[in-house]
């Protein structure tokens, strides 16, 4: 069953430009949706056609009949004085309705009024009350509030008062409860944290409705596009996977379509040179030659051309590095801060070894950006002392971009602030994509993620070994991502980074400090799929102890098979704690080897003999944990 069709929409906002030119496709009931392109390619105005908030110039959109949707970019005005419970609360109308008049009809009846037609109307609404789920909707707001971090206190506040990320987040919460049939979600993972973005990603899995997803997280798409449509130059392009499929099959495509192009340059360019020969010769007295040079002259304007296949320039500068000797680039000891009653951290050690990759990261709140500020020197921890290695030179882009003079255009501020010449300057900011008039744009204009853009372009031309990123990929679009991915991808020096961007996160980070709340800080030495995969074992362990420590409920069976189990219980038991510590003496065998191979990097054959141990030790690892899970079970 259709959902959304869609047929040669046009929409412009310019005369003779349309943003949106003969845009055509189909979205079938259930299917989960990927909508990509350039910023500016027109996705949020197809979402504000589909809602009907703005009109098309052209073309058709058919919702299909009785289906709800809804939007999550848009957050409808409010009447003044109401809390995040009240907005909640709104989700729930028709619930909330016909409580207050199951109220009215029971005070009419305590007051003596006993008619038929209220015990009737009574009946009906006690019944939809407990269709519509009335008797869980308190569990069931709660549930979604605390997946999305909506604390009770922020429940409790005036709606006006939130910030723009806790408004969104409060948005998509009253979407999710509105129970709607087509979910459109535009940049849903903004103001999210991983713990949230996780739990949203589980929801849109078992949602039974359709769902349509503008995003630039790609960890985001790839776990919930079923499939994804490209919307380039105002036109729909199909891909029948994920993320990761479009990647592969728009690069594919965009081959082939330019092997036919130099196929057709190739014919073309072959029959011009015939003709020009045969010109030639009928120049020398040949005159049939003319003629037929001018029929082949006639073929080439008649042959089918392919259009050159384009695609947007990459990154063309590299991060300048500064040589760093030695081990220790930077120390915390004895850390922590606090604020107020909230504690961050305390008692944190940490030493980050010259060349890591290090990623921090947690929920909001947790303290990730305060650690960031005292290894950068903004902010003083309570007690304890961080401190860089002598030969550190470290360069630091924050969340929020500031700049010396809000008024200077972008050409200016890198001539001011990093010393180099004309030329140089238009060519590092044509590689950061901006060109033309873009460079005389003042930046106290720009937007946040061209701010962004702007500094990590300032920074490129620094000699640096250090390098502190906090949220580098916020509000930047998929291909600014990939700029600066492409850049970060040629730096060999110490990288520390906060970020919710997983995918970001999975192709850098050789170490995870990851803030778990309430002062809990891990520290793992390995990549992000590693962590993950530990962090499930971890919870494995966790649910396994707590089902031995707990006391087993008395069954009354026969005699004889409670001593049975009474002697197996400490055979299970031992079995389980050996292959545990037997576990935990492999892991940290394959953490020495994975040392072991950084330090031998240019050595190939004892890098061959190491892989070859850690395939051993992964092997019996495997094993190690199916044992353990059949001794558990």
């Amino acid at each position: 069953m259709t959902d959304i069709s869609v047929n040669n929409l046009v929409k412009g906002f310019e005369i003779g430009n349309p943003i949106l030119n003969e845009l055509s496709f189909i979205v079938y009931s259930g299917e989960r949706v990927g909508i990509l392109g350039r910023n500016g390619c027109g996705k949020t105005t197809l979402f504000r056609i589909l809602t009907g908030e703005i009109d098309y110039d052209e073309g058709s959109v058919m919702i299909a009949p009785g289906k709800r949707i809804g939007l999550i970019s848009q957050i409808p005005v409010y009447p003044e004085g109401w809390t995040t419970e009240d907005v909640l609360k709104t989700a729930q109308k028709q619930l909330t309705d016909a409580q207050e008049r199951m109220h009215e009809i029971e005070e009419e009846l305590e007051n003596g009024r006993y008619e038929e037609s209220l015990l009737k109307e009574y009946d009906r609404l006690q019944a939809d009350f407990v269709r519509l789920g009335g008797y869980e909707a308190d569990a069931e707001r709660s549930r979604v509030a605390n997946g999305l971090d909506i604390t009770p206190d922020m429940r409790e506040r005036l709606f006006d008062n939130l910030s723009g990320g806790e408004k969104t987040r409060v948005n998509l919460a009253r979407l999710i409860l509105e129970d709607t049939d087509i979910l459109l979600l535009d940049e849903p993972t903004n103001h999210l944290d991983l713990h949230a973005t996780e739990w949203l990603e589980d929801y849109i899995s078992r949602f039974k409705g359709t769902v349509l997803a503008i995003s630039h997280d790609r960890y985001f798409l790839d776990k919930v596009a079923q499939r994804c449509i490209e919307i380039s130059d105002g036109k729909a392009e199909f891909y029948s996977g994920n993320y990761s499929f479009f990647v592969e099959e728009r690069q594919r495509r965009f081959d082939e379509r330019m092997k036919q192009y130099e196929k057709d340059e190739a014919k073309a360019a072959q029959l011009r040179k015939a003709a020009e020969q045969m010109r030639l010769w009928a120049f020398m007295g040949n005159d049939k030659l003319y003629k037929r040079a001018f029929s082949m002259e006639k073929r080439i304007e008649k042959l089918k051309k392919t259009e050159r296949p384009t695609t947007r320039k990459s990154l063309s500068v590299r991060f300048k590095e500064a040589s760093f000797t030695g081990d220790e680039a930077v120390v915390l000891a004895d850390l922590s801060k606090a604020f107020g009653e909230k504690q961050l951290f305390s008692g944190l050690d940490l030493e980050i070894i010259g060349g890591e990759s290090v990623a921090v990261i947690g929920d909001n709140g947790t303290g990730k950006s305060t650690l960031i500020r005292i290894i950068t020197g903004e902010e003083q921890p309570d007690t304890g002392f961080s401190y860089l290695g002598p030969q550190i030179r470290a360069a630091y882009l924050p969340q929020i971009v500031r700049f010396s003079d809000d008024s200077r255009s972008a050409l200016d501020t890198m001539l001011y602030d990093c010393r180099c010449t004309p030329q140089e300057a238009r060519d590092r900011l044509a590689s950061f994509g901006f060109r033309g008039e873009d460079v005389m744009t003042p930046v106290g204009v720009l937007s946040g993620g061209e701010r962004s853009r702007l500094k990590l372009c300032m920074l490129m031309g620094s000699d640096i070994n250090l390098l502190i990123l906090d949220e580098p990929t916020n509000h930047l679009d998929i291909a600014s991502r990939e700029w600066i991915e492409q850049a970060l991808s040629d730096y060999k020096q110490t990288l520390i980074f906060v970020s919710h961007d997983r995918y970001f996160i999975d192709k850098f980070a050789t170490r995870v400090l990851s803030f778990d709340g309430g002062g809990e800080i891990s520290d793992y030495k390995g990549t992000y799929k590693e962590y993950l995969s530990w962090k499930e074992r971890q919870k494995s362990f966790a649910d396994s102890s707590r089902r031995q420590t707990s006391p087993a409920p008395k069954a009354s069976v026969p005699e004889k098979k409670q001593e049975t189990r009474r002697e197996r219980k400490p055979d299970t038991s031992r079995a389980s704690a050996k292959i545990e510590k037997e576990i935990a003496r492999l892991e940290a065998e394959t953490e020495k080897l994975n040392a072991e191979a950084e330090e031998c990097a240019t050595d190939y054959v004892r890098l061959m003999e190491l892989d070859e141990k850690r395939q051993e030790i992964e092997k019996r690892l495997e094993e190690l944990y199916y044992q353990w899970e059949e001794l558990n079970e």
